[in-house]
């Protein structure tokens, strides 16, 4: 057998991939997974405001271009381990009503093929698999559980703590929220040595000391310590997949590698680049056979992205925050409605602190009349911030493609912002009773980015999975309708998005597809 042969290639090292390949290791298969970048540097630079927000260091140099034609950066990491090398950790199980019909006032969130029934025991999976630290039963939105977190939650900082506190006076039922995060912990709980305890830097950021439960650090690098039959190849960008005469089975793998252009082939290929690279690594895969992409009968390769409606919300304390680890609290009372609007709004949910570098980066002057000679220092020890974020409704004119000379367009019209605009309302209403100022500055500077369009943290459903081959592009294992050997274990599959962060959601798809598969190849 060449050795260019493998049983299983995994494409992309992030969540889904990593995941997947961590749990097909034990099959002792042969696995070749592909990444298109490196391993993310660790240097002190992780840790700078400036350099991962405002220079953008660690973000793809690409451009893209809106459907207007504007170009913009989208907010990509091609690194060992994805966009996970510099997510927020915060791992949710989608609510359990996230997997039916929902309403919401611009349409209709659909329901998915499959129920949270199903998904429950791989949720359980994931949040062991990530460490995830929390505490069952304080959500008053989580979905059933077949049992705890195995790590308690983080502790509140006491300005958060006096947060959580006021707003329980207010009738709301703020939680823990539920963290992958690598910690000391000495009789069950985490201690005060606990790294990202000491460590501002985390979300948005990398991590210097590898204590975030990213995918390199809990499935990636695992996985290669433990097992030879896996093996890693970096810099190694998928340029295309190439299928048999009928198009049936996909046959190559075509990688452009350190300037040299490789081919290598296996009995199942797994895609997992991330919604928007996934698909257009289907479209460029165009062949006589597939001539609109690959796996593209359907006409919905690319379509149907969604993305949450989100908003990063710097509000300031009358008090100094001293907070360090600012990330451990949300408030997910107005998820599905509030007593004065019967559609859902979404979460709120606690963010990393405000940096003066990152204050000065953004668009100082039209907040001068509020704060015209506030000190940049000085504003950032009195914010307290936010990350909200509410459901992006799929639609079939959202979507990623390639124009005639190769230009990637990302085309978005918005919706469903009403339902966002009423969750900021209702945070500014509880600003005052938590000891804040009755303002809230946008932050339009996370990850260096204008959030509503290159902004593309939680992006998904552009190869949605269901039972119809006419209306979705993967079937309910995941794998192509089109093809017998093309598996996606990215959040491409997702149908909708809910309102909280979807990447324990692909952890667990992922392993339920690695169980699918490894049925397979027994």
């Amino acid at each position: 057998m060449s050795q260019d042969h493998y049983d299983i290639i995994v494409i992309g090292s992030g969540p889904g991939g990593g995941s997947l390949t961590h749990r097909l290791a034990g099959t002792g298969k042969r696995i070749l997974m592909l990444e298109r970048g490196d391993y993310l540097p660790r240097e002190q630079a992780n840790w700078s405001a400036k350099t991962v927000f405002v220079d953008g260091k660690y973000q793809a140099p690409e451009t893209w271009y809106g459907g207007d034609g504007r170009a913009f950066h989208p907010g990509l990491h091609y690194y060992v381990g994805g966009n996970s090398k510099v997510y927020g950790a915060a791992l949710f199980r989608l609510r359990e009503r996230d997997f039916e019909e929902l309403r919401h006032v611009d349409g209709v969130s659909p329901a998915w093929p499959v129920s949270y029934r199903e998904f429950e025991p791989f949720y359980a999976e994931a949040e062991a698999l990530f460490a995830v630290h929390g505490t069952r039963g304080e959500d008053p939105t989580e979905p059933w559980s077949s049992g705890g977190y195995a790590h308690p939650a983080v502790s509140h900082e006491p300005r958060i703590q006096r947060l959580s506190d006021d707003w329980a006076k207010e009738g709301l039922r703020p939680f823990h929220l539920p963290l992958g995060i690598k910690l000391d912990e000495r009789d069950g709980k985490p201690t005060p040595t606990s790294i990202c305890i000491r460590c501002d830097a985390f979300d948005g950021f990398p991590c210097l000391l590898n204590g975030k439960a990213d995918a390199q650090v809990m499935t990636v690098d695992p996985t290669l310590a433990r097992h030879d039959n896996v093996t890693l190849l970096v810099n190694a960008t998928v340029t295309r997949l190439e299928t048999d005469p009928k198009g049936r089975t996909v046959t190559g793998v075509r990688v452009t590698r350190e300037g040299r252009a490789e081919r290598y082939s296996a009995d199942i290929v797994v895609v997992a680049c991330g919604a928007l690279s996934s698909a257009l690594l289907f479209l460029r895969s165009a062949n006589n056979v597939h001539p609109n992409g690959l796996a593209n009968g359907s006409d919905q390769v690319g379509r149907n992205y969604v993305r949450h409606n989100m908003s990063v919300l710097m509000g300031l304390s009358k008090a100094v925050n001293e907070t360090v680890f600012q990330k451990t609290l949300a408030v997910s009372d107005f998820y599905f409605g509030s007593k004065e609007w019967d559609h859902p709004m979404g979460l709120i949910q606690m963010c990393a602190k405000t940096h003066p570098e990152q204050i000065r980066g953004e668009e100082f002057p039209k907040w001068t009349g509020f704060l015209p000679n506030a000190p940049f220092d000085m504003m950032a020890r009195h914010s307290i911030d936010f990350w909200l974020q509410s459901e992006d409704l799929p639609n079939p004119d959202n979507r990623v493609s390639i124009d005639r000379d190769g230009r990637v367009i990302l085309d978005i019209a918005e919706n469903n912002r009403e339902a966002h605009q009423r969750l900021r309302a209702k945070l500014e209403e509880l600003l005052g009773p938590g000891g804040l100022y009755s303002y809230l500055f946008e932050r339009s500077l996370y990850l260096g980015k204008d959030i509503p369009l290159s902004g593309t943290a939680h992006q998904a459903g552009t190869l949605r999975f269901g039972t119809d081959p006419r209306s979705s592009v993967l079937d309910l294992d995941c794998k192509a309708h089109e093809l017998d050997n093309l598996y996606v274990t990215d959040a491409s599959f997702f149908p909708s998005i809910g309102a909280v962060n979807p990447t324990l959601t692909i952890i667990a798809n992922a392993l339920r597809v690695a169980d699918r598969i490894a049925e397979r190849l027994h």
